[in-house]
């Protein structure tokens, strides 16, 4: 019986799982390590963060025919192919799929970590989410970063609190300029109309406990979220493979660590010509599987296509929204926020 123990599972590790059980190998055992029993919806933790919906409404259930270890890996030992728990256990494994997702990344800015909350994981969402329902009306929410996640949580924040002064604090001249004229225009203007004060060409330079550095002016905050970069966590940076200058690792065009073709780096950890993204991490994992297949076959791995995706969506708040189709047609309003909603539908409920 070959061992396949995939590590995470979000949206890369889930798509190997489903993936390989499709396929009903009676010579394959798969066992999935995580901190939670569920698969998290993290493209929806904003949401759940800025108090719209419930815990449950972005859970789904893992796959009963698979082994499940709970707990947090802490390192992997290439040696003697095992994964290492907090708890001290030791995971064997033939074939090893990574996909332990990221953690924020705070580019040495001093209180940073300190005095920022965090929508990176479910259980960081929480507390996110438990701080702003404690804030008194009139208070301040910074939220530092307008890529897609502070964008989309700006609106539904301002949607859900509205007695809140929601600040959005922009690096670019304009939010989301990396999609497209249009829709940074639409969203700009979205937020003026909403009353959401967005800071464009910011640097931050510091965080205290009563606010934030934007260059040199202060501003005062009762709560300051962070949402402006990302990283892979520490156990996959710390292994001493080649990383990108995001911190990733470079892979093979087969998706496996260079001279270590069994394991296999899937979704936030992986370099790849895309941002990181739940539509990358699925669509490279499909490959994945593709791959493993032929190596427990005994036959000669595919030559693998270009990874080319859909296109991106965000919301804005639950009536409007804006997209991006295969890197030309933009889309702004109430059908790309339907488009999002049944993406999202079909992602629960369809495998």
């Amino acid at each position: 019986m070959r061992k396949l123990v995939v590590l995470g599972g979000g949206y890369g590790g889930m798509r190997v799982i489903e993936r390989v059980l499709g396929h009903q190998l009676k010579d394959v055992s798969i066992t999935l390590i995580d901190r939670l029993p569920y698969h998290g919806l993290k493209t929806e933790y904003y949401a759940l963060a800025a108090g719209t919906v419930s815990d449950r409404d972005i859970r789904i259930d893992f796959p009963e025919e698979v082994d499940y270890i709970y707990g947090q890996v802490t390192d992997i030992d290439t040696g003697d192919k095992m994964v290492l728990l907090a708890s001290g256990e030791k995971v064997p494994y033939d074939d090893l799929v990574i996909g332990l997702g990221c953690e924020d990344k705070y580019h040495n800015v001093p209180g940073a970590a300190e005095f920022t909350y965090s929508i990176q994981t479910l259980e960081e969402s929480r507390k996110t989410q438990q701080a702003i329902n404690g804030l008194s009306p009139g208070s301040v929410v910074s939220i530092v970063g307008a890529g897609l996640s502070g964008v989309e949580l700006a609106s539904e924040l301002r949607e859900s609190r509205p007695d809140l002064t929601v600040r959005l604090f922009d690096r670019g001249p304009s939010v989301l300029s990396f999609l497209s004229n249009r829709v940074s225009m639409y969203v700009q203007s979205w937020f003026e109309e909403h009353g959401v004060e967005v800071i464009n060409s910011s640097n931050i330079v510091r965080v205290d406990a009563d606010g934030l550095w934007n260059h040199e002016q202060h501003f005062a905050s009762d709560l300051t979220v962070w949402t402006a970069g990302i990283q892979p966590v520490a156990v996959v940076r710390n292994q001493g493979w080649e990383l990108d200058g995001g911190g990733r690792v470079k892979l093979t065009p087969h998706h496996y660590v260079p001279e270590q073709p069994d394991i296999f780096v899937v979704g936030d950890n992986a370099s790849l010509p895309y941002a990181p993204s739940g539509q990358l991490a699925e669509a490279q994992a499909e490959q994945i599987v593709q791959v493993l297949l032929c190596k427990w076959k005994g036959v000669s791995y595919p030559d693998l296509p270009d990874i080319k995706l859909r296109g991106t969506l965000g919301s804005l708040g639950k009536k409007a929204g804006f997209g991006v189709f295969m890197g030309k047609q933009s889309l702004t309003g109430k059908v790309a926020r339907l488009l999002k909603s049944g993406i999202l539908w079909k992602h629960k409920v369809i495998k």
